[in-house]
C-alpha cells in the first residue's frame, strides 16, 4: 500500500513539474507574440506531418522487430506496430516518457517467455535511435556554430543542460551499481548481437537515420506551414535547432517532454537570432501533433490483451 502511495505521489509530482515548467516558459516570453506565432500554423500541413508520424511508427516497429529477432525473439510485424502505437500513446500521457516502452517490453517478454531479452530488445532499439540523435545534434551544433548562426552564449546555457542529461543518464546506473557486475556480460553479448555486429550496425544506424529524418520532417512541415522556411538555409537552421529540441526531450522530468522542450526552444532560438516565441510555438505545435498522432494507441489500449 505504501509503495502504491509513493507511485501516486511521484505521478502527481511529474505532472506538477510539467505544469510549473510550462508556466515559467509562458511567463518568460511575450504571450501575445506567442499567440500570433501559434495562429500562423496552416492546417494544410497537418496531413503530410501526420503521414510522417505514421512512417515513424512503421519504421520504428520494424527496427524493434529486427532487434528482437537478433536476440532470438519472434515478433510479428503487425503486433510490433500495434504495440508501438500503444507505447507511443502511453509515453505521451504518462510521466517520464518511457513507461510505454517498459509496457511493450513487459508484454513482449510475457508472450515470448524471455523477459530479459525482451527488455534488451526495447532498450537497444531505443539506444540505436538515441545514438543517431546524439550524432546529428553534434554535427548540427558544429555546423550552426561554425557558420555563425549560433552565438557563443549557446555553450554557456547548454553546458548546464548537458550536465543535467549526464546526471539523469547515470543516476539509475549508480542506484544499481551493486548488481551491475553480474549483468554486464549478458548485456555486452546482446549489444553485440543486435547493434554492434558489423552486419547489423549499418542496418540499425540506417533505419534510425530514416526514423530521425521523419521526426525532423515534422518540424519542417510545421515551420513551412507557419512561413518560417523560404530558403534551404532556413530549412537547415530549423533541422539543426529541431534536433536539439528532440535531444532535450530525453530528460525524463516531465510528461512527454512538455516544458523541457519549450524551455529549450525559448533558450536557443534567440541564440540563433530568432524570436523565442517562434521556437516555443513550433515546439508546442510539434508536441500537440505528436499527441494527436499517438491516438490510435487508445484503440489498442482497449482492444489488445
Amino acid at each position: 500500500m505504501r509503495e502504491v502511495r509513493q507511485k501516486r505521489v511521484r505521478l502527481v509530482a511529474r505532472w506538477l513539474i510539467t505544469v510549473l515548467v510550462i508556466g515559467f516558459v509562458i511567463r518568460s516570453v511575450d504571450t501575445s507574440a506567442l499567440w500570433q506565432e501559434l495562429v500562423r500554423f496552416s492546417p494544410f500541413v497537418l496531413i503530410p506531418a501526420l503521414v510522417l508520424t505514421v512512417v515513424q511508427v512503421l519504421l520504428s516497429a520494424w527496427r524493434w522487430r529486427f532487434t528482437s529477432k537478433r536476440l532470438g525473439l519472434s515478433l510479428d510485424y503487425g503486433v510490433a506496430v500495434r504495440e508501438y502505437y500503444l507505447a507511443t500513446f502511453l509515453n505521451q500521457v504518462l510521466p517520464g516518457g518511457v513507461l510505454g516502452d517498459v509496457n511493450r517490453a513487459w508484454r513482449h517478454g510475457e508472450g515470448a517467455g524471455k523477459r530479459l531479452a525482451a527488455v534488451h530488445g526495447v532498450a537497444i532499439e531505443r539506444l540505436s535511435g538515441q545514438l543517431v540523435l546524439a550524432l546529428v545534434v553534434a554535427v548540427s551544433i558544429a555546423w550552426l556554430y561554425g557558420s555563425g548562426q549560433l552565438t557563443a552564449g549557446f555553450w554557456n546555457g547548454w553546458a548546464w543542460l548537458g550536465v543535467g542529461i549526464l546526471f539523469v543518464a547515470i543516476a539509475p546506473w549508480l542506484a544499481r551499481k551493486a548488481g551491475l557486475a553480474d549483468y554486464l556480460q549478458r548485456l555486452r553479448r546482446d549489444l553485440y548481437l543486435s547493434l554492434l555486429d558489423c552486419s547489423v550496425f549499418p542496418v540499425q544506424i540506417g533505419s534510425s537515420l530514416v526514423v530521425l529524418s521523419s521526426y525532423l520532417g515534422v518540424f519542417l512541415c510545421l515551420a513551412w506551414g507557419a512561413g518560417y522556411v523560404d530558403t534551404w538555409a532556413e530549412a537547415g537552421l530549423i533541422v539543426g535547432l529541431g534536433s536539439i529540441l528532440l535531444l532535450s526531450m530525453v530528460i525524463p522530468l516531465t510528461v512527454a517532454g512538455w516544458g523541457i522542450r519549450e524551455g529549450a526552444a525559448a533558450l536557443i532560438w534567440p541564440m540563433a537570432g530568432l524570436p523565442a516565441e517562434q521556437g516555443v510555438a513550433l515546439s508546442v505545435g510539434y508536441g500537440a501533433l505528436v499527441l494527436v498522432s499517438s491516438l490510435p494507441g487508445v484503440v489498442f489500449l482497449f482492444t489488445s490483451r
